[in-house]
């Protein structure tokens, strides 16, 4: 059965693509982040695959959960990974986890009683060590409304069944992730930094891969104002840093009129995938990118405008 969506221009288009069932997709990550790229693991590996050469080191710019970066280097699709965080509590995480230091985060998960009272504790201390920041961070992300890690964030209050902060807190599963990142951790490399000074550091490496997730605020979309304490992007001046690698990258965008003037703009393409969103609405995402033609089956927006002009839906 084909998927029926919408092309960028309102015209129904079908495609073999189907939003991707992030059950099936090992879940690597210790966050839960809005935005988070699970769903989008499937169509990494296709991308990743089509490389003529292995890639060397894979760059994620905006790191958040890290799943890109976490799948590339686990299933040995590249050689090394480099993670850029902003946010300073996430990059607490990635600090420790990276330096090998997870097997105390781990040990401190699984140690920590789980309620109201104590979450609520550690989320509004002050800690001073880099490895309680990082556990902080981790409890503020499982126990608030969605994993929001923006500042007030309220606990959760209901969550799955009436569980509260015990919803999404599953202290042998993190462990576990946490001791799996440690297992390639010397393929792991964490920078606390901007994004785009790393764009500019490895700008004329041709072995860099680049997989670019920034937050949603193009297109006055509010959002990731709301969700991410870092979210101010300046969209056109990464379409511009974008457009000058040497390696090859993908971008990841929403679907809107402003992202879509900026790939004409860079000479860009781009082709919409389908995703769910938290509320299992299934809607489209931008993948941007220099060439995508790995993307089979899916049209560029340009041509889908063309070619599906007054086209009318059917199913079958």
């Amino acid at each position: 059965m084909e998927i029926e969506q919408y092309s960028l221009f309102g015209d129904v288009i079908h495609t073999g693509y189907k939003a991707v069932n992030v059950a099936s997709v090992p879940q690597r990550s210790l966050f839960r982040y809005p935005g988070g790229k699970t769903w989008f693991v499937p169509r990494l590996r296709e991308w990743l695959k089509s490389q003529i050469d292995r890639p060397v080191i894979f760059i994620e710019p905006f790191a958040g959960g890290g799943i890109a970066s976490l799948t590339a280097v686990c299933e040995n699709l590249v050689s090394s990974a480099l993670l850029i965080e902003l946010d300073e509590d996430v990059a607490a995480v990635w600090e420790v986890v990276t330096s090998g230091d997870g097997g105390w985060l781990a040990d401190r998960i699984l140690s920590f009683e789980m309620n109201n009272g104590n979450a609520a504790t550690v989320i509004s201390d002050n800690p001073e060590s880099l490895r309680e920041r990082a556990f902080r961070t981790i409890v503020k992300n499982r126990c608030t409304h969605g994993g929001i890690m923006a500042a007030g964030a309220g606990l959760l209050k209901k969550g799955e069944s009436g569980k509260g902060v015990l919803s999404r807190w599953y202290p042998e599963t993190l462990a576990r992730r946490i001791k799996a990142i440690h297992l390639v951790h010397s393929k792991l490399e964490f920078k606390h930094s901007d994004g785009y000074g790393v764009l500019d550091e490895y700008k004329d490496d041709k072995d860099a891969v680049f997989f670019i997730d920034p937050p949603y605020t193009a297109g006055g979309k509010k959002a990731g104002n709301r969700l991410y304490t870092h979210s101010k992007v300046n969209h056109e001046l990464l379409f511009q840093k974008c457009s000058g690698l040497s390696g090859d990258f993908i971008m990841t965008y929403d679907n809107c009129a402003e992202v879509r003037d900026l790939t004409v703009r860079y000479g860009l393409q781009a082709k919409p995938i389908p995703m769910k969103n938290t509320h299992h609405a299934e809607m489209t995402e931008l993948v941007i990118g220099r060439n995508l033609d790995w993307m089979d089956g899916i049209n560029r927006v340009l041509e889908q405008q063309a070619q599906y002009k007054g086209a009318k839906a059917s199913e079958t």
